[in-house]
């Protein structure tokens, strides 16, 4: 066999390979966007609809949000799940303000208002990758922590257990005004949130009296305030099936984090995986 006919056979193999990884790291994974219409979802139409590919909310002084409103998913409730988008948030404003978010396992309130868990994100440097409980307990772990939410006499109390890096090195990540890939995994009471393959929080909800929600609405958050832009795309989710992990819940927060190659936003990149301390099977989550 001659050089070239190597080279053309190595190359052919390496791109079976790569499409291979490609396939399976998306395998389950659906799509809950068509990129052309809001078909699935609903919302107010003065603040929502499809541009250039994506979902885009944008309020104007002309139409301001009246109080944080949202984009219902209609086509089901989510419970153990691990979800990819892409996200862009651009303030069209002078003070540099623009607060967006990703519901998971929420309530309806009404009025396409909803309230839950929130994998937050915004314009400015704080916020974005925490959890954050809309219209109930608010801030259920910083960006950069690992906690459990406890209830200790009947209040609503979070303990942090460790940490995943600061949170100024995990902002420094973030792209400002240009695409960036969010993903939210919850099973049971394991919530995590990932920016651009980086873990940004690590919770375990252990709350009792039905504060822990197991599952509830999927939505996008359009903030009260400021004129700005905000835009979706490549949604697609997966159900995490199974049963759950006979390691304490105090176990499931350790271990060191590895990224394998994964598929988001156009880019091959790594599944997001944790393994465990003992080198076992790694857990999701």
């Amino acid at each position: 066999m001659t050089m070239k006919k190597i080279l053309l056979t190595l190359v052919a193999a390496c791109a079976v390979g790569q499409t291979t990884l490609s396939f399976a790291a998306e395998e389950g994974f659906k799509p809950i966007f068509n990129g052309k219409d809001l078909t699935g979802w609903t919302g107010r139409r003065q603040h929502w609809s499809v541009e250039d590919g994506a979902i885009t909310g944008r309020t104007t002084k002309e139409q301001p949000a009246q109080g944080n409103n949202f984009l219902i998913w209609t086509n089901g409730t989510v419970s153990d799940f691990e979800l990819r988008l892409s996200y862009k948030i651009v303030p069209n404003n002078t003070n540099g303000f623009a607060n967006s978010g990703i519901q998971y396992r929420s309530k309806d309130f009404g009025n396409f208002v909803v309230g839950g868990y929130q994998a937050d994100f915004e314009a400015g440097k704080t916020y974005s990758g925490i959890l954050y409980e809309e219209r109930m307990d608010g801030i259920l772990a910083q960006r950069g922590q690992k906690t459990v939410v406890k209830t200790v006499e009947g209040k609503t109390k979070v303990e942090v257990v460790g940490s995943l890096g600061k949170s100024e090195d995990i902002q420094a990540k973030i792209k400002d005004k240009d695409w960036n890939d969010y993903v939210v995994i919850a099973q049971g009471n394991h919530l995590q949130h990932f920016i651009n393959d980086v873990p940004t929080v690590d919770v375990i909800d252990e709350r009792t009296g039905g504060k822990a929600a197991k599952e509830g609405l999927l939505a996008l958050q359009l903030h009260a305030g400021d004129p700005m832009t905000v835009q979706f795309k490549n949604i697609r989710i997966k159900s995490l099936g199974g049963a759950a992990s006979a390691k304490s819940d105090l176990d499931q927060l350790q271990g060191d984090w590895a990224l394998l190659e994964r598929v988001a936003n156009g880019e091959r990149r790594g599944p997001l995986q944790r393994q465990t301390q003992d080198q076992g099977q790694p857990i999701l989550p």
